[in-house]
């Protein structure tokens, strides 16, 4: 008999004897869940858990075996192994800064995550990621950015009037507050102009204030601010005199007076004001030529029709032939401007009383009251003598001989009420 064949037998004969299977299978039946088993036996039983056969364990996608992947049926009636198909389950995910995610089920095979940021940020990157079979997520590289720049809100600044005499208003309102969606972490606001409680002049003024956020995102807000000066139409500067305002001269609360030139008589008001109305107070003012009377009775009564309008030069001479009365009328007919810019009026007395005349100019003065005015100043009548009187009838210097009209102009110079004549001439541009 052949060896094989022998060996065979035995087998057989000892698989028949204490090793029958008693008519049962020989292990528990192989129950793989969320998994699949393959198992070949010794003989091609029907049964797959007979003695001596072996299994392979395979996991459905989105599990992972734990344990053995392959087991054999042994004598004990136990499989030579432990498995189980245990669903995959991915790393955590990372949260990302300043947001969150939300999963279908955690970690887990096929859960599919979706990413979300905090108010005020905005998302780049992925925005969702799904747990794979190969332990990883499909996506992750997700990052909340603060992209939204910060709010702020500008004062609302309603227009200003000057005050009275004054071109500029005081401004004030209050800083604004910038506001973040994010972490509400702002720097400083900054502001392009002048600050709230400075004064501004008539116009309009344009700010802005500037605030930035910790991710350098920035917000602009602008707005004005408008002075208004409330103004009168202007005045003219009237004929003849000049006029002197204070402030910028329209403005409410300025004031302008006015002055007439020497031998004019100011009519209507001396000072202006610019009211609230924007309108001028008191009567428009002219300057009138001034009418001196030589009809009256008396030296005094003439003086007086110059008193604070005009400074008086008086010239006495026996007679016209006399010849420092010549030369001095040649010198002071040259110097007319001069006189007129200063002024100054002429009177002349001429001749010995009764044939004596007084002239103002062209006007002729009654010889009685030639006479009362020599009397009245102590003016001789048989030489020659000037005397020279200011504005007040006083007597302010006395020549007995001729003089330059120079020599006449620095006298009167240096009285100081002509100081500040001389300065209102020059800034209304009146000069010789």
């Amino acid at each position: 008999m052949d060896t094989w064949m022998c060996v065979y037998m035995i087998v057989g004969i000892q698989l028949s004897g204490s090793f029958a299977y008693d008519g049962v299978p020989w292990c528990a039946p192989v129950k793989v869940k969320h998994g699949h088993v393959g198992c070949q036996t010794p003989r091609g039983e029907r049964y797959k858990n007979v003695l001596g056969a072996r299994c392979k364990i395979r996991c459905k996608t989105g599990y992972e075996l734990h344990g053995s992947s392959e087991i054999v049926c042994m004598a004990s009636k136990q499989w030579s192994g432990n498995y189980a198909c245990r669903e995959v389950r991915c790393p955590k995910l990372n949260m990302p800064a300043n947001g969150g995610f939300k999963c279908t089920d955690g970690s887990y095979f096929n859960s599919r995550c979706q990413f979300f940021c905090s108010p005020g940020y905005t998302l780049t990157g992925d925005h969702s990621a799904t747990c794979q079979s190969s332990r990883t997520w499909s996506g992750g590289n997700s990052v909340c950015n603060d992209v939204d720049p910060p709010v702020i809100k500008c004062p609302n600044v309603k227009e200003k009037t000057a005050e009275p005499g004054k071109l500029t208003a005081k401004v004030t309102w209050d800083t604004p507050e910038g506001k973040d969606a994010a972490d509400g972490i702002l720097t400083d606001v900054i502001l392009k102009g002048k600050p709230p409680g400075s004064y501004f002049p008539e116009g309009n003024h344009k700010l802005s204030y500037t605030v930035f956020d910790r991710a350098e995102n920035k917000a602009t807000c602008r707005f004005n601010v408008r002075v208004r000066v409330r103004r009168c139409t202007p005045l003219s500067v009237p004929d003849n005199g000049w006029m002197k305002c204070d402030s910028a001269g329209d403005n409410y609360g300025a004031t302008c007076e006015f002055r007439c030139l020497g031998g004019y008589d100011l009519k209507g008001s001396a000072a202006r004001v610019c009211q609230f109305n924007m309108e001028w107070s008191g009567l428009e003012t002219s300057c009138t030529p001034m009418n001196i009377n030589v009809g009256v009775r008396s030296a005094a009564a003439l003086l007086d029709q110059f008193y604070e309008k005009r400074r008086l030069l008086i010239i006495s001479a026996p007679s016209a032939a006399n010849h420092y009365y010549r030369f001095q009328m040649t010198n002071l007919q040259h110097a007319q401007c001069g006189l007129d810019l200063r002024h100054v009026t002429v009177i002349e007395l001429v001749g010995v009383y009764p044939a004596q005349i007084g002239r103002i100019r062209h006007r002729l003065i009654a010889p009685g009251l030639a006479l009362q005015l020599r009397l009245l100043l102590q003016l001789s009548q048989n030489s020659f003598s000037m005397v020279l009187l200011d504005k007040q009838g006083v007597d302010k210097q006395r020549y007995t001989f001729p003089i330059t009209a120079a020599e006449i102009f620095t006298t009167i110079d240096t009285i100081p009420l002509r100081t500040e004549e001389a300065v209102l001439q020059k800034e209304a541009g009146q000069s010789c």
